[in-house]
Parts: structure tokens; C-alpha cells; sequence
């Protein structure tokens, strides 16, 4: 099936720690800090490939990472950058945060490429750290963390006009009569599995992108079907023809269609149901019941007092197509020309930025043990050999609840507190 959804694992590339390391040298007894400062992570970028066309490729593997920075090096070596990982899609991929479904990118019109995870810096080498009073710093500043994020990837096809309605109105004959596309055509419900695009061309107008749509059923907007999997294709486009069965060959009423397919569309998104619309009444070389009412004239009188326009027209014979056409192009010249994208929601530098590093603090024996990306952090930036490092890891301890967290945890005054090789004995 047209693979049009994938869910995805992405991952920066984490930035090299900073060395820490002295000069050796001979005739050099007291040499000084020459540690290297650790390179900088990969980025993850998202790039448009114009020779894509579904998100398949992302089907079958879930994780993707850029390279991390390496450590720096003795003698002042910095550390190499990690590499950049680009991902490419096809245009009109939406790319989302799984979580709170927020967009992070639209790859469409002008956005061919963005940079969504940028990767962590690296951390500077003890060469930096030294100052007159302290002339042999022992730490160096461990590079930045990666960030990760799971996303969805949904592609949305971009067509100005969207043909809507109940499977085997005639959408795709329609789609293939006016346009170059060769959408497979028979005469069971759900041929369509597939958006399908073709270009309109007109003498003496604009011509325009239409997608015939795959066919909705009732229940559509809650998943039923394939309800979801086709409903998102409509979200980029402008306007919508509605194509129904007006001779009602299969025992479908055409104006209850209509209700029907507007109210999953109003259930769904109703920004998209708002946009115009113009009826598409299909199959009338198939009408020939006599003395009945026409039901042509029967759309006509609901829904054109709407400002919703009707036409008849047969998409085997070709009769009255041509006026459907340029009506759409007219409508279509009087709406905004840019393509529909989707506004950027979610921005993962602010998000995971601010984003809280966990720890743990869990007892071993006698010896409490806390660990996690927090205190590994403050560690790598705090010089514990001096008494103001000392002083600010104190703190540190105490604002964080660290401390509330070991005295609810039992920790008596003796105890033995553990972090990353670090010991020390717990007294208030």
C-alpha cells in the first residue's frame, strides 16, 4: 500500500568531551594544561528529494542518528566533528512531534531543507580552565548532549483542487479525462488506494494541480476505513470538488452524499470544510428515468442557494466538463496563490533546552548512589580540589532537593554518598 505515515526515532550527534591532559616534555618539569577541546555533534536534517514519492524507505527502520563529536586530545588536538545525517522525503512531507502532535517542519514549497536536531557543542579541553591562582585545573567541560526526539513523518499531497466522495462516483475517470494522470480504473468500491496528481491545462486560463482523493466512507474522520489515511490529503488543498453519482446507479442518494461526506470532512478538521466547494454531479448520461424529478435540478435547489455551484457532467462522454474546469480555474485565481503549509509549532531548541535532566538515588548496601545526566553534568563543569567548587557542589546539592531526596531515602549523618567514583561521607 502507498506508504504515506511512518513513525520515526531521531537522534543529534552528541558533542565531544573536552581532554584533560598536561605537557610531558623534557626540560619541561611543571608543564602546563594542553587538553583539546572535544568536536562539535552531527546535525539531523530533513531534505526534499524530488524523486520520492512515498515515506516507504522509513517503514522498515525506525532509528536514525547523527555521528557524535570525538574527545579532544593531548597536545591541544581537538576533537572531530561528528557527522551530519540528512534524511531525505518527499515534498510535502509534514513533520511531526509524536507526543503532542505539534509540527517541527512542513518540507514544502520554498523549505527544502531544515536542520531540526542541532547537534551538541563540544566541551572545552582544561587548557582553558587555568588562571593565575589555579595554573593546574584537573577537569575539562564534557560536550553537550545529543538530542533525540520521536516524530511522525505524514505526506500530504500538494494539489490546488481535491476531487471528494463516495467511492465509484467517478473520481479517477474524471482525474484521467482531464488530466495526464493513469489512475487504475474499475468499477468496485475502493479501486483507489492511492492519492493520485495530474496537471489541468486550459486554453486562455491558468491550469492547476488536482488530486483525486481515494474514496471516503461514513465514519471516515474517527479511522474507520481508511478514513485517516486519506482525510490528511485534502489539508493542502484550496478548494474541493465534490463528485457524486447524480443518476444514483447503485441506489446512493446524491444529496444525502454530499451531507454525509461534508460532515466527515466538518469532524475531521473544520478549517478544511470550510474551503469552497463545488459540485461535481456525475453519470447524468445515465440518467433517463422520465416523469420523475430530475435530480440534477434536485442538487441545484439545495445546495446553489448555499453558494455552493452545480454541474452536470458525464465523465465517460466528456458533456459539460469543460465548463467545471474553467469555473474551478476562476475560483482559484481569486484565492491567494501561495501553496497551503502547515506553521511550524514545535521548536526542540527551546524544548529541550530547558528540558529537566533526571537523577536517581537508590541505596546500595550502606552506600547511597546518585546517578543521572544532571549530576554527570554539574560534575564535568565543577573543580570539587577547590574550596569555591566545593562550596558551589553544596549548593547545588541542596537547590535541586538532591539532599531531601537522600534524608527521605534514611541516610543517616556517616553515611556514604556515591556519584560517578566520587565519595564522600553525608553529614548536615
Amino acid at each position: 500500500m502507498f506508504a504515506d505515515r511512518a513513525k520515526i526515532y531521531i537522534r543529534s550527534g552528541k558533542g565531544g568531551d573536552g581532554h584533560c591532559s598536561f605537557r610531558r616534555e623534557l626540560y619541561v618539569p611543571n608543564g602546563g594544561p594542553d587538553g583539546g577541546d572535544g568536536g562539535r555533534g552531527g546535525d539531523l536534517i530533513f531534505e526534499v528529494d524530488e524523486g520520492l514519492n512515498t515515506l516507504a524507505d522509513y517503514r522498515h527502520k525506525r532509528k536514525y542518528a547523527a555521528g557524535d563529536g570525538e574527545q579532544g586530545g593531548k597536545r591541544r588536538c581537538h576533537g572531530k566533528d561528528g557527522k551530519d545525517l540528512i534524511l531525505k522525503v518527499p515534498e510535502g512531507t509534514v513533520i511531526k512531534e509524536a507526543a503532542s502532535g505539534k509540527v517541527i517542519a512542513d518540507m514544502s514549497g520554498e523549505n527544502r531543507r531544515q536542520v531540526v536536531l542541532k547537534g551538541g557543542k563540544g566541551g572545552l579541553g582544561n587548557q582553558h580552565f587555568a588562571t593565575a591562582t589555579m595554573q593546574v585545573p584537573k577537569y575539562a567541560q564534557p560536550g553537550q548532549p545529543a538530542k533525540e526526539l520521536e516524530v511522525n513523518l505524514e505526506l500530504k499531497v500538494i494539489a490546488d483542487v481535491g476531487l471528494i466522495g463516495f467511492p465509484n462516483v467517478g473520481k479517477s475517470t474524471l482525474l484521467s479525462r482531464v488530466t495526464n494522470a493513469e489512475p487504475k480504473i474499475a468499477n468496485y468500491h475502493f479501486t483507489t488506494l492511492n492519492p493520485n496528481l495530474g496537471v489541468v491545462d486550459l486554453d486562455g486560463a491558468n491550469g492547476f494541480v488536482m488530486a483525486d482523493i481515494p474514496g471516503l466512507i461514513e465514519g471516515a474522520s474517527d479511522g474507520v476505513g481508511l478514513g485517516h489515511e486519506f482525510l490528511r490529503h485534502i489539508e493542502r488543498t484550496k478548494m474541493m470538488i465534490h463528485v457524486v453519482d447524480a443518476a444514483g446507479s447503485e441506489g446512493r442518494d446524491p444529496v444525502e452524499d454530499i451531507y454525509k461526506i461534508n460532515a466527515e470532512l466538518e469532524a475531521y478538521n473544520p478549517e478544511v470544510a470550510k474551503r469552497p466547494q463545488v459540485i461535481a454531479a456525475n453519470k447524468t448520461d445515465l440518467i433517463y428515468r422520465e416523469g420523475e424529478e430530475d435530480p440534477v435540478e434536485r442538487l441545484e435547489s439545495e445546495f446553489e442557494p448555499k453558494g455552493i455551484r452545480v454541474f452536470p457532467i458525464s465523465g465517460a462522454t466528456g458533456k459539460g466538463i469543460s465548463e467545471l474546469l474553467y469555473y474551478v480555474s476562476r475560483r482559484l485565481d481569486s484565492m491567494d496563490d501561495s501553496p497551503v503549509r502547515f506553521e511550524q509549532e514545535y521548536f526542540p531548541e527551546d524544548e529541550l533546552i530547558y528540558e529537566e535532566l533526571p537523577y536517581t538515588v537508590e541505596r546500595e548496601d550502606d552506600v547511597y548512589v546518585v546517578e543521572g545526566p544532571k549530576i554527570e553534568k554539574m560534575l564535568g563543569y565543577t573543580n570539587l580540589d577547590s574550596e569555591k567548587g566545593f562550596a558551589f557542589f553544596q549548593k547545588f546539592l541542596k537547590e535541586t532537593g538532591i539532599l531531601d531526596e537522600l534524608e527521605a531515602a534514611g541516610i543517616q549523618e556517616g553515611d556514604t554518598v556515591k556519584m560517578y567514583g566520587l565519595q564522600f561521607d553525608y553529614y548536615k
